[in-house]
C-alpha cells in the first residue's frame, strides 16, 4: 500500500471521520485483518481562526513539505476550507495533492448532477478554490445561499459543529437551506464542511446528498491501493 499524508486539526472531530473511513474503506478492500498506512499532521485550528491567508498558506506548506520529507506519496487535506492553499501549495511540493474539489465531481458526474448547491464556510462558499475547480475543470455548475443566510450558514459550523455541537436547531436551519437551493435547480446538495455530514443524514432528506468527507477518503483509498 502507499503512505498518504493527512493534514487534519480543522477540526479535530472531522479528522477523526476521516481516519475511520480510511481504515474501513480499505478494508473492505483487502480484508479488515490489515490497515493502511498513514501519516498524520493534525495542526492546531487556532491557524484558521487567526484569518491571516499568509500565515495559512506558509503554515500548510511546511506541514505538506514535512509529510513529503517523510516519505508520504501524496496528501490528503482533511477539510474543505482549508483547500483554499491548494493553488499556493500544489506547485511547491512533489507530490499531489488529492483535491476534494475532484472527488465531489467524480461522484456527480457518476449521478448525473449538472449543478450542486454548496453549503460550508463562507470561504468555502465565497471563494473560488472549490467552485472555481469544478467549473473550469469538470464543468459542473454550483450554487450557494443567498446572501441574507451565508453568514448564518457559515456561524453554525465555527461556533458550533466545529466545537462538536450538533443541534436540532442547526439541522433544520441547514434542511430549510437545502430546500431553497434545489428549488433554485440544484440536483444536489454538497455538504461542504466536514462536520456537516455528521450533522445531517441521507435519511433526514429526499434531495441527494455529497458528503465531501466519504467521497474525500475513497479518493484517498484509490491512491493508497493504487499499483
Amino acid at each position: 500500500m502507499n503512505l498518504l499524508g493527512m493534514i487534519g486539526g480543522t477540526s479535530w472531530h472531522s479528522t477523526i471521520e476521516y481516519y475511520r473511513l480510511l481504515n474501513e474503506l480499505v478494508g473492505e478492500k483487502i480484508g479488515k485483518q490489515q490497515n493502511p498506512p498513514l501519516l498524520l499532521y493534525s495542526l492546531n485550528v487556532k491557524l484558521m481562526r487567526k484569518n491571516d491567508p499568509e500565515e495559512i498558506k506558509n503554515s500548510y506548506l511546511e506541514i505538506a513539505q514535512k509529510l513529503e520529507n517523510a516519505g508520504a506519496g501524496a496528501i490528503i487535506i482533511c477539510a474543505n476550507t482549508p483547500h483554499l492553499v491548494y493553488d499556493f501549495v500544489q506547485p511547491k511540493i512533489d507530490i499531489p495533492i488529492l483535491h476534494i474539489a475532484d472527488a465531489i465531481a467524480k461522484e456527480a458526474k457518476q449521478k448525473g448532477f449538472k449543478k450542486l448547491g454548496l453549503l460550508g464556510t463562507k470561504p468555502t462558499m465565497t471563494g473560488d478554490f472549490l467552485q472555481g475547480r469544478l467549473k473550469k475543470n469538470h464543468q459542473i455548475e454550483t450554487i450557494i445561499p443567498s446572501q441574507e443566510h451565508i453568514d448564518e450558514t457559515h456561524r453554525f459550523i465555527s461556533e458550533e459543529l466545529t466545537q462538536g455541537n450538533f443541534t436540532d436547531t442547526a439541522k433544520n436551519f441547514y434542511l430549510e437551506q437545502m430546500q431553497l437551493l434545489k428549488d433554485r435547480g440544484a440536483d444536489a446538495i454538497i455538504l461542504g464542511c466536514t462536520e456537516l455530514p455528521m450533522l445531517i443524514k441521507e435519511k433526514d432528506t429526499e434531495i441527494p446528498l455529497l458528503d465531501t468527507t466519504k467521497l474525500h477518503a475513497q479518493l484517498a483509498t484509490e491512491f493508497i491501493l493504487k499499483d
